[in-house]
């Protein structure tokens, strides 16, 4: 089982625009005729699961998160594509999807499931022979200023009670250990297959932004009185504006074929 929580989903909506231009970016190196069956693992709010479907009018996205309210935003931000989206709420690393599909997409997920060799595993059982997998996430050296802040201010006496047992809240992965462990599962890289690319983003509203896609995790530990001071008290430690330095870990393989 992953260490899940539930998100506020409109509100990541809202503010997800980076996210979005990068999904964009993976999207651009996914091949599609327009027929295909796509897996859009970690679907959030489905703002890009929309950009998935308009690349195969004629076929179908089956889309999985965690988070029940990211499922919840998701089907009624794509209700008028009706059963060419399918939404499932459920953890990847418990994934069983009873049919195989023909292509795997991910964006800014993979970074908060702290098994990759279990990920991979479930990925690589249900793409066809032939398949590809296309994905993006948080790589090794990922919001490094960040993670400093809020490691930091986890320490605090206030703060540490309910934060300090906590596992890490993040996986930012190396190329050669996502290389090793792709092969492990089955798949094969393709070329170059595993990269980082830095990207550096200023958020239009930066406490919005961190509330929602940083700092998750560690909310949900937290009382509820305590975490707006939980958030301050990270942003307070940092330069403004504020500014964060992204590494993003691209993935590119397939499923060989049989």
């Amino acid at each position: 089982m992953n260490d899940t929580v539930d998100w506020d989903a409109s509100a990541y909506d809202r503010v997800a625009d980076p996210q979005e231009q990068w999904g964009r970016e993976v999207l651009a190196r996914l091949e599609l005729t327009g027929d295909e069956t796509v897996l859009d693992a970690g679907c959030g709010s489905g703002r890009v699961t929309r950009l998935l479907a308009e690349r195969v009018p004629n076929g179908r996205v089956i889309g999985v998160d965690a988070s029940p309210s990211m499922i919840e935003t998701a089907r009624e931000q794509l209700a008028d594509l009706g059963d060419r989206v399918e939404l499932r709420a459920a953890d990847l690393l418990e994934l069983e999807l009873g049919e195989e599909v023909d292509a795997i997409f991910s964006n800014a997920t993979f970074h908060w499931i702290l098994d990759h060799d279990e990920l991979f595993r479930r990925l690589f059982a249900c793409l066809r022979p032939g398949g590809p997998l296309e994905a993006q996430c948080g790589g090794e050296g990922n919001v490094a200023e960040w993670q400093r802040a809020i490691e930091s201010a986890a320490g605090l006496e206030r703060f540490s009670p309910y934060l300090r047992d906590m596992p890490s809240a993040w996986n930012f992965a190396s190329v050669g250990d996502t290389r090793d462990r792709l092969v492990r599962a089955g798949f094969a890289p393709n070329e170059p297959g595993v990269w980082l690319e830095r990207k550096v983003v200023e958020p239009r509203e930066p406490r919005e932004f961190a509330r929602t896609s940083g700092f998750a995790k560690h909310l949900a530990r937290l009382p509820e009185d305590l975490r707006d001071d939980f958030i301050d008290t990270v942003l307070g430690s940092m330069a403004r504006p504020l500014v964060l330095e992204y590494v993003r870990l691209n993935i590119s393989a397939r499923r060989p074929e049989a």
